[in-house]
C-alpha cells in the first residue's frame, strides 16, 4: 500500500495531460484540472462520465452534423423564394436590427419568414389551455418535442389528447429528453400500447453517463403545419401556477401562427431523425407547407444548435442583436453564467449609452449555479448594468427585448451549457405587437424583484462572496 502513489500520480499526471491535449477553452480546462487535483477520485470519475470526449460525440454527432446540414439545406431550399427580397424590406423597417436574421441566413440556419402572427404567453395559466386546444383542433399531424414530459395532471391530459387523435387518425409523433422526462411514469406505456409513436433522446444507462451531458433542451409543439409553441414552458404541473405547487413558476412561451410554423417542423424533422425515428417523410409538403396563408405581420426566423454544431448559432444571433443595440437591452434568464463574449457585449453596450436591464432568480432551483451567477454580477454594476432579483417564486423565463424591434423567446438560457452543450432552439421575431407585450411583462416581473445595487452587493458578506467565487471556478462545467 505504502507504494499506491505511484500508479495514481502516473493516473493523474496521464488524464491532465489528456485535458490539455483535448484543447478546450481553458476556463473549462482548468475547471477540470482543479476538480481532479482537489477533489482525488472524485474528480476523476466526475471526469469519467460527464468531462472526457466520449467515441460517442465524436462519432454520433459528427455524422448528424453532416446529416443536419444536408437536410436542412433540403428542407429550406423548399421554402426560399423571395429571401433577399425580405431581407432588404427588413433591413429598411429596421436597420442594422436586421444583421441576425441575415446572419442566419447566410450561414443557411433559418429563413426569414414573413406574414406570421404571434402571442406571448406567460405561464402554463396561458400557454396550456391554448396548447390543449389547438392539440383538440388538429386535423392532420401534431409534432411534439419536450425536455421534460411528467406524469402529472398536464402530462395525464396531454397523453389522453394525443391518444385521440390518434385513434381519430391524426399523425402523431412525441420526442421526450430522457433525463428530462425521469418521472415520466406510465406514459411511455401508454403510448405504445396505443400505438402512437414515441422516442427518447439520448437514452442514459450505466454504461452511456458519459454522454448524459448532451441533453435535448428543447420545448417546442408543431400542430398541422400552422401552429406552433416555442419557449421555457415544460409539460409539467408546475409551471401551472394553479396552487397545487407552493412555488410559484415564472416563464414564457410564444404561440407562432404562420409560415414561420415550418421553421420550427424542419428542426423537428431533424430531431426526430436523431432520435431513431423514420427518415423518410413521404411528401415533404404534408409537412412543409409553402401555401401557408398569411396570419399577422410578424417577421420570424429560428435559431437553433447543438454540440454537433458547426457554431454556436443562438449565442451568436444574440451577441450580434446586442452589438447592433441603440436604447435598451432587457434579458431575463434562470441561469446567468455567461462567457467573455457576452460579459464583454453588455458591457460595451451599456458602456455606449444603451440602457441594460437584467432579471435572475433570487433564488435559484441549483445552489451552485445560483452562487457562480451571483460572481459574475459585481463587474456588470460597476459598469452601469442593472441587475434585478426576482423574488415571487422562480423565474424560469428565457427572453430578450431589444430597442422593441426585436425579441428573443426560446430554450436557451445565458449560459455555457445552453451555447455549447444541449441542443436548444430560440425564435427571434420582429413585431412590434410582440416587442410591447415582451417589454410589458418584463416591467411586470420587476414589480416583483429587488434591484441590486453596488453599494448593497459589496455589503454581502465575506463567506457568500467567497462562496461565489468558489462556485465560479467550476462554473465551465456547469
Amino acid at each position: 500500500m505504502e507504494w499506491y502513489w505511484i500508479p495514481m500520480t502516473i493516473i493523474y499526471v496521464g488524464v491532465i495531460i489528456t485535458i490539455l491535449g483535448e484543447n478546450r477553452n481553458p476556463s473549462k480546462s482548468l475547471a477540470y484540472i482543479l476538480v481532479i487535483v482537489f477533489l482525488p477520485v472524485v474528480g476523476l470519475l466526475v471526469y469519467y462520465f460527464f468531462g472526457r470526449k466520449p467515441l460517442f460525440k465524436t462519432r454520433v454527432f459528427k455524422r448528424k452534423q453532416a446529416r443536419d446540414r444536408q437536410k436542412l439545406a433540403q428542407y429550406l431550399e423548399q421554402l426560399k423564394p423571395q429571401m433577399e427580397e425580405r431581407l432588404q424590406t427588413l433591413e429598411q423597417n429596421i436597420g442594422d436590427m436586421a444583421y441576425p436574421f441575415r446572419y442566419l441566413y447566410n450561414l443557411n440556419q433559418s429563413l426569414i419568414s414573413t406574414g406570421n402572427s404571434v402571442q406571448l404567453l406567460n405561464n402554463g395559466e396561458e400557454k396550456f389551455p391554448l396548447l390543449f386546444d389547438k392539440l383538440e383542433a388538429a386535423t392532420t399531424y401534431i409534432h411534439l418535442e419536450y425536455y421534460m414530459l411528467t406524469d402529472d395532471d398536464v402530462g395525464s391530459r396531454l397523453a389522453a389528447i394525443l391518444i385521440q387523435k390518434w385513434q381519430e387518425g391524426v399523425e402523431v409523433r412525441v420526442i421526450v429528453d430522457d433525463v428530462g422526462s425521469n418521472q415520466i411514469g406510465s406514459l411511455p406505456s401508454r403510448f405504445r400500447d396505443a400505438g402512437v409513436p414515441f422516442l427518447k433522446v439520448l437514452p442514459v444507462a450505466f454504461n452511456s453517463l458519459a454522454n448524459s451531458n448532451y441533453r435535448d433542451h428543447r420545448k417546442i409543439a408543431i400542430i398541422d403545419g400552422h401552429t406552433g409553441f416555442i419557449g421555457g414552458i415544460n409539460l409539467d404541473d408546475r409551471y401551472w401556477n394553479t396552487g397545487k405547487h407552493d412555488l410559484y413558476w415564472r416563464d414564457t412561451s410564444v404561440c407562432i401562427q404562420g409560415p414561420g410554423v415550418n421553421l420550427l417542423q424542419s428542426q423537428f424533422f431533424l430531431s426526430w431523425q436523431f432520435a431513431g425515428g423514420e427518415d423518410d417523410y413521404g411528401d415533404r409538403s404534408r409537412y412543409l407547407k409553402t401555401d401557408t396563408p398569411r396570419q399577422g405581420d410578424a417577421i420570424v426566423a429560428i435559431a437553433a444548435s447543438g454540440p454537433q454544431s458547426d457554431a454556436p448559432y443562438i449565442m451568436e444571433a444574440i451577441l450580434l442583436a446586442i452589438s447592433q443595440a441603440k436604447k435598451s437591452i432587457k434579458i431575463t434568464t434562470p441561469y446567468f453564467i455567461p462567457n467573455e463574449a457576452l460579459t464583454s457585449a453588455l458591457n460595451i453596450a451599456v458602456s455606449s449609452g444603451v440602457d441594460v436591464e437584467l432579471i435572475i432568480p433570487a433564488r435559484s432551483d441549483s445552489f451552485i449555479v445560483q452562487h457562480a451567477s451571483f460572481s459574475f454580477i459585481k463587474p456588470l454594476l460597476e459598469r452601469g448594468v442593472r441587475v434585478y432579483l426576482y423574488e415571487k417564486g422562480f423565474v424560469h423565463a428565457k427572453t430578450i427585448c431589444i430597442d422593441s424591434h426585436l425579441t428573443f423567446v426560446g430554450t436557451a438560457n445565458m449560459d455555457i451549457r445552453s451555447f455549447f452543450i444541449n441542443f436548444e432552439i430560440t425564435a427571434m421575431i420582429h413585431e412590434a405587437g410582440l416587442c410591447r407585450d415582451s417589454e410589458a411583462s418584463f416591467e411586470a416581473d420587476k414589480q416583483h424583484c429587488r434591484l441590486i445595487t453596488m453599494k448593497k452587493w459589496q455589503k454581502r458578506t465575506v463567506f457568500h462572496r467567497g462562496l461565489d467565487s468558489v462556485c465560479r471556478l467550476v462554473s465551465p462545467l456547469l
